[in-house]
């Protein structure tokens, strides 16, 4: 699916819950940073994801929903990844290359333990990688 249509349907709440995949939120992640920033990408993401999963009746709570260690992880792999070749011009070629990248579903177990990571504390705030420093290496 393009880039630009996955990210319509979910910000008007039509993505089906079953096409939510971790590939696709890399896909709507990159679109995010790519058009607003790393900064101005995070906040906007914070609201769509918890709004988006309340429309698919999913909770935003201490054991499911939005997860900000998590969602503030991936924006910030995002950026590295996509800091690291400016030339690229489409925003699919650059999600493309995001999942090459950082599509392992476990790619943050490098950086967190299980626990640490699958925290409320974690899931509610942004905490610091106990395993090692966040930064892609690749």
């Amino acid at each position: 699916m393009l880039v630009e249509k996955l990210v319509s349907q979910f910000e008007s709440l039509a993505l089906p819950k079953t096409q939510w995949t971790h590939q696709a939120h890399l896909r709507v992640g990159t679109w995010y940073v790519l058009q607003l920033g790393r900064e101005k990408a995070l906040p906007e993401l914070r609201i769509r994801i918890r709004a988006y999963n309340e429309a698919m009746g999913t909770d935003n709570s201490d054991t499911g929903g939005y997860h900000e260690t998590i969602t503030r992880c991936y924006v910030e792999l995002i950026s590295e990844v996509i800091s690291q070749d400016l030339r690229i011009q489409s925003v699919d070629r650059w999600a493309d290359v995001v999942i090459g990248k950082l599509g392992d579903p476990n790619l943050l177990r490098q950086f967190y333990s299980k626990d640490r990571l699958m925290s409320v504390v974690a899931r509610r705030h942004w905490i610091e990688p106990d395993i090692k420093t966040l930064k892609f290496e690749g």
